[in-house]
This record gives structure tokens, sequence and C-alpha cells, in this order.
């Protein structure tokens, strides 16, 4: 049976950050940790987001130590400071990092025992309820749409890269300003962007039979495709950050379909270099996966691909994966794992975390670890 289910209201608009406070009297939320990054506050974006609160006596309690990729150290430290603050709810203000590390510390704040328990590959889906604190998610990236996305992708302390999930995680309101992303850098703005990509083709390409979200997923498909290279090259154009921002949410709102290949290995490999960027992971991995899956089941029955190629403007199919590829390269970012300092001998290590990850599971063709051996030389 096919679960079909969107939850998250979404404010979407330029100068949409003046509703936060009507958003957290909505959820109920009286007393929010802000949870962000050094850089976003740097940027002035938390003092943005501070004005628009009226009662300036009450100062809101802020965790700026969220890493690129959030661990459970972080977590503990977000909770701590949770827990000494009497705080009620999160405010989430940053990108993918910062909300899924709030989404992380609304359930180790709420709930016994440490995050490896509500890892989804540790039976956590089960044990997270409805107790787990209020999140309100403001991206300030355009990429990886965990504002309406129902998981978190943490490190644990034993090293994998895991998700925590459950319909409990999904912020209760998403805040979608573009206006925040214009001073994003231009080669995160890539990054980020093809990340976005990476989320709209693995969703659409997945077996689960969701029409809505296939739709959703192919028009976020097409307008990060037309507008990435607007907002990579030309950071303050609005209407790209619009278009960008609309593809990072879209992909996110497809994530209930599952990923595949793409993420279990990006995320075994991120697990064993945190310092390697998510989104470009994902790029570089997009065009073996999409030759691997051309022969899965329900890609052939549904012409999958057929559609893939018309969202991308192409006039033949077979030219989806050198086309990912040369927009990744126009984009200023590596095309290949060796780029990264990646080598054959870490390939056992990274086969071992996809195979055990929740997104290999929903791939739409079954992944050995040949399989995996294959996509990896690949990639190189």
């Amino acid at each position: 049976m096919s679960l079909i289910n969107y939850i998250t209201q979404i404010q979407f608009d330029a100068g949409a950050i003046s509703l936060l406070p009507a958003e957290c009297q909505r959820v109920g939320i009286t007393r929010p940790l802000i949870v962000t990054d050094r850089g976003v506050r740097a940027a002035g974006i938390i003092d943005v987001a501070l004005s628009t609160f009226t009662d300036t006596t009450v100062e809101l309690p802020i965790y700026d130590g969220t890493p690129p990729n959030p661990n459970e150290g972080a977590v503990r430290d977000a909770v701590a400071m949770f827990k000494a603050c009497g705080c009620d709810g999160i405010i989430a203000i940053g990108g993918g990092s910062a909300i899924d590390l709030a989404k992380g510390v609304a359930v180790c704040a709420t709930h016994e025992g440490p995050l490896k328990n509500f890892a989804v590959i540790e039976g956590g889906l089960a044990r997270i309820t409805s107790a787990t604190a209020p999140v309100i998610a403001v991206p300030t990236t355009a990429g990886t749409g965990s504002e309406v996305g129902r998981g978190a992708i943490l490190i644990l302390d034993d090293g994998r890269k895991v998700g925590v999930i459950s319909p409990f995680v999904v912020p209760k309101a998403a805040i979608c300003d573009p206006e925040l992303t214009l001073g994003l850098p231009s080669a995160l703005t890539a990054a980020t962007g093809m990340d976005a990509i990476a989320h709209c083709l693995e969703t659409f390409m997945a077996p689960a039979f969701n029409p809505p979200a296939d739709g959703i997923a192919l028009d976020g498909l097409w307008r990060a495709w037309r507008f990435i290279e607007t907002a990579t090259q030309d950071p303050k154009n609005l209407e790209g950050r619009i278009n960008m921002m609309s593809a990072s949410l879209q992909g996110a709102l497809a994530f209930q379909k599952g990923l595949g290949c793409v993420h279990s290995l990006s995320h075994s490999l991120g697990g064993i270099n945190p310092r390697l960027h998510h989104g470009t992971l994902n790029a570089i991995f997009l065009p073996a996966v999409i030759t691997f899956n051309r022969t899965a089941e329900t890609v052939v029955a549904e012409h999958k691909m057929s559609r893939i190629a018309q969202a991308l403007g192409l006039a033949d199919e077979r030219k989806i994966e050198e086309a990912i590829h040369n927009m990744t390269q126009a984009l200023g970012l590596p095309t290949g794992l060796g780029e990264l300092g990646v080598t054959e001998d870490m390939f056992p290590k990274i086969i071992q975390g996809a195979l055990a990850d929740h997104s290999h599971r929903t791939n739409p063709r079954e992944a050995s670890a040949d399989d995996y051996l294959w996509l990896l030389k690949a990639s190189m």
C-alpha cells in the first residue's frame, strides 16, 4: 500500500521571514531554541529573524555550533542548551545541516536514550513519538529540502551516517524566503542545487506508486535544471533563487517515495569523510546510478527515462547521464571521486555502509555488493 501524505504548512515568498512570530504562536512555541551555524549567524540572518519579534526584552537562546555534517556530539550539546533554557520548541535557521540537527535535538530532548536508538536502521521509527518538540524550519540554502522532510541525516558517535525518520520530526512550519539565499556563495549554490536535482531524480525513479509525488519531483527537476546556472552565476537573481528554493522543497516533498543508490553511497562515504559535501557526492554518483537503473522494471514500464529527458529538455533519453556530467562540470564542481581523494581501498567500507543504508531498499533496482563496486568504479 502506498502512503501519500503532505503535512507541513509552508510560507513561501520573498520577505516571508516576517511571519516567524506568527508561526511560533500557531504551533505553540513560546520559548524557542534557535539552531544555526556560525556562518549563517555571521551573515546577519539570525539578526533578521530576531528583529521580527516585538518583545526585545526576551533574549532567545542560540546554538550556533552546527557542523557541516551534523553529528551526535552536536546533538548532545544543543539538547543540553534546550533543557537548560527551558525551551519548548526549535527554530532551525540554515541549510540542511542546521535543520537536520534541529530534528535530532527535537527527538533527543524529549525521549530517553542516545541518538542511535532513533536511527531507522536500529528500529528507531517505532521509538519516536508525538512528544517530539515542534520545529519551525527556515532554510537559507536551496538543496536538501529538509524543511519539509520527514527525516534527518546525522553521524553517530560510531561514525555511521544514519537517517532518523518519522512523521513526528517533520517541521510544523517551513518559512521559505528566497531573499535569505541571495548571499549564498556560488560554489555552495551549485553543490546544494545539484543536491536538489538528485532528490528530484531519485524520488521520481523510486518504485513506490505515488503519482502526486512523481509530478512534484518532475516539476522540481524542470525548475532546478533551468535555473541552477542562473542562481550560481548571478547569485542576486531573485527569479533563480525562487525557482531553486521551490525545486529544493519539491524534491523533499517527494521523499515519501524513498531515494536510492545515489544516497546510500553518499551517506556511507559522507560518514567516512564528513568533510565531503553531500550535494557534490550526489552529483558525482548520479550518472552511474541512472545507467544502473535504466533496466529496472518500473523505470521501463512507466517510461521514466523519456520523462526525465523531457524535463531536462533533451531530445534523446540516452544523453541524460552525459547532460548531468556536463552540468556538474559547468558549475565548477568535481565530476569524479578521485578528485575528492577517494581511493579504491575505501570501497569495501563504503559498500558495507551503502548496503545498510535506508535508501538502499528503495532503489528501483536491487543493488548487490558487486553492483556497488561497479558504481564506485564508474564514479571515479
